[in-house]
């Protein structure tokens, strides 16, 4: 009997449900105080030469000031150690982790080790091996390796679901959405300053990601931007900005204009506002795209021609003396040349395609991209009428001069200097916050509704009385006239229109292909979605020049790894959630599940 009692004993300390146990055996006290320690040893090898020589970039040689990558192996390693006493329940750092405590201490270590091996392995390749690490790479190595020891020794946060087995699954849960909780209710005013606070913070990050200049420094910031942003995602603080911007929409609104408005003033180099005005023109292309894709489903894959209709359009009317046509168009004028001839030509192509679905669907439209960039190229005098001067394009479009603002000429303004390229990015702005304004109204009123109801089942939506066809032109055109409208702007900011310029793919953004992942990276049917992946689908080539061989394959690899951890896109909206995570279906009984005729039967009211 006693054999019998221990046996049991025995059997029940090792049953394979115990599956909460972390995957490094040591006491959750000891796991915690590995991931201190380590963290803080990372941090304090910061303050120390990582190299001798002066010829690595960012200057690693001095003791006492950090800089360049080490910069960055700073902030995330004290990210680390913050997220690490905030899971001892140290009374103001609680807040940091809504969501979990555990999850995100193990990203930032990921973070802190991934920054930091690749700091001194760039260092030995550039200046020929590890005999140039001095002791403070070593330190901060050291440290960031037990860290990650530490982090992994923790027990996974199971949010009272089934928790993880197995390396993989484990890997899996650390990297997916946590599962909601009730945040801390702070004042009125707290939030409003939360709100500010965090839209100062994405300035200041983006400004000094777009002004690095050598890219090992860029590469650190990605390795460590993307790990950072996954922490603060599984801690949960993301869904409370979430809903803090939802409680207070127009603060937040007004906010993210203020720092997008203040982005110029933080550039002394042309070059980088030059890279902010394309980034803004991408995005905002990607955003009309997601009206015809993310909110009425119709797979575009020739959107870049609306681009070049309404650029051609706006260059021809320029009073450029390459132009076939001797007209001069003031600016809005021209801006509305672009935008009509675009939604013209969306009219033409989608009354007679939109009644195909899906694969059919978007074989004509990428057939009608095609065509668009081969008559561009024909119209060259020979091989056709003589309009858009073929291969050559239409050059020497003048700079804009609105009410006697000419944006061509550098501009002095409380002390600061704005560039032609600052000029532009103003310029830009206003016409994405008008494109915001559009795709947001259309997105809330009944029409909105009665393309996700097509999007989600045509057949459903069609049976409740909506009618299809007339809905998906609707949409085809407003996401051609959108296209047109920045457009006319990219005329005059590149000072040329040419084909080659509107692809369906290549290594010249934006081409359908890049607007397209945007959207999809992003998340669809979502405003900060799209504006998020085109900065970074555009950004991050722009920064690495030098793998511009490798680019659509690391492309292709990224695009594979977001399908699958986070299918929904960075930034999903409520439905994507629901669809993608069936965990918080159960969580959210007033959302409908997805595929309900709850959206069809409203759109079609």
């Amino acid at each position: 009997m006693t054999t019998m009692t221990n046996l049991t004993k025995t059997t029940s300390t090792t049953s394979p449900d115990d599956s909460n146990a972390p995957l490094i055996p040591l006491p959750p006290t000891a796991a915690r105080a590995t991931a201190l320690a380590g963290s803080a040893i990372a941090l304090a090898g910061t303050f120390l030469a990582w190299t001798w020589s002066e010829e690595f970039p960012g200057n690693l040689t001095v003791t006492g000031y950090p800089g360049g990558l080490q910069t960055l192996t700073l902030t995330v390693a004290l990210l680390t150690l913050l997220f690490t006493l905030s899971g001892y329940g140290i009374k103001g750092l609680r807040w940091l982790t809504p969501g979990g405590t555990n999850s995100p201490v193990r990203l930032l270590a990921l973070a802190t080790l991934g920054t930091t091996g690749f700091t001194m392995g760039a260092i030995s390749v550039v200046l020929g091996g590890l005999v140039n690490l001095e002791p403070g790479a070593w330190i901060s190595g050291t440290g960031a390796l037990i860290a990650t020891i530490g982090a992994f020794a923790l027990p996974h946060d199971a949010h009272g679901e089934q928790p993880p087995t197995g390396l993989w699954e484990r890997i899996r849960h650390t990297l997916k959405a946590p599962a909601p909780g009730t945040p801390q209710k702070l004042p009125g005013w707290a939030e409003i300053l939360v709100i500010t606070g965090v839209f100062a913070a994405g300035l200041a990050l983006f400004a000094y990601g777009i002004d690095i200049e050598y890219p090992e420094l860029f590469i650190g910031f990605l390795i460590a931007v993307g790990f950072a942003f996954a922490a603060l995602g599984k801690a949960g603080l993301l869904r409370r900005l979430s809903q803090l911007a939802g409680t207070h929409r127009k603060v937040a609104m007004i906010a993210a204009l203020v720092a997008a408005i203040c982005f110029p003033f933080t550039q002394t180099n042309d070059q980088y506002a030059l890279i902010g005005a394309q980034v803004l023109i991408f995005a905002t292309v990607a955003l009309g795209l997601n009206v015809v894709v993310g909110l009425a489903g119709l797979l575009d894959l020739g959107y870049v021609a609306f681009l070049g209709v309404g650029a051609y359009t706006a260059a021809l009317v320029s009073g450029t003396a390459s132009s076939a046509f001797d007209v001069k168009f003031p600016f809005w004028a021209a801006a509305l040349a672009g935008a009509a001839a675009s939604l013209i030509f969306g009219v033409i192509i989608g009354a007679p395609t939109l009644r195909l679905r899906g694969d059919y669907l978007a074989i004509v439209t990428l057939g009608f991209g095609e065509i668009f960039r081969i008559t561009v190229l024909n119209l060259n005098g020979v091989t056709g009428p003589d309009i858009t001067n073929g291969s050559n394009g239409v050059t020497n479009v003048p700079d804009l001069n609105i009410l006697g603002f000419d944006l061509g000429i550098q501009h002095d303004f409380l002390g600061f200097s704005l560039t032609r390229s600052s000029n532009y990015f103003l310029l830009m702005l206003l016409f994405t916050v008008i494109v915001v304004l559009v795709f947001r109204r259309s997105a809330e009123s009944r029409i909105g509704r009665a393309w996700v109801a097509i999007r989600e089942d045509e057949t459903a939506a069609t049976a409740m009385g909506i009618n299809a066809f007339r809905l998906k032109l609707l949409a085809f055109a407003l996401g051609a006239a959108l296209a047109g409208f920045a457009g006319s702007v990219q005329a005059h900011l590149g000072y040329s229109v040419t084909p080659e310029q509107y692809q369906f793919a290549g290594s010249v953004a934006p081409n359908s292909a890049f607007l397209l992942a945007a959207v999809i990276l992003g998340g669809m049917g979502t405003i900060a979605g799209p504006l998020i992946g085109a900065a970074l689908l555009y950004l991050i080539p722009a920064k690495l020049a030098f793998m511009q061989d490798y680019q659509l394959v690391l492309f292709g690899l990224a695009l594979i790894l977001l399908m699958r951890f986070r299918p929904e896109g960075l930034i999903a909206d409520r439905r994507k959630k629901l669809e993608f995570h069936e965990h918080e279906q159960q969580t959210t009984p007033d959302a409908p599940p997805p595929g309900s005729t709850t959206g069809v039967a409203k759109a079609g009211a």
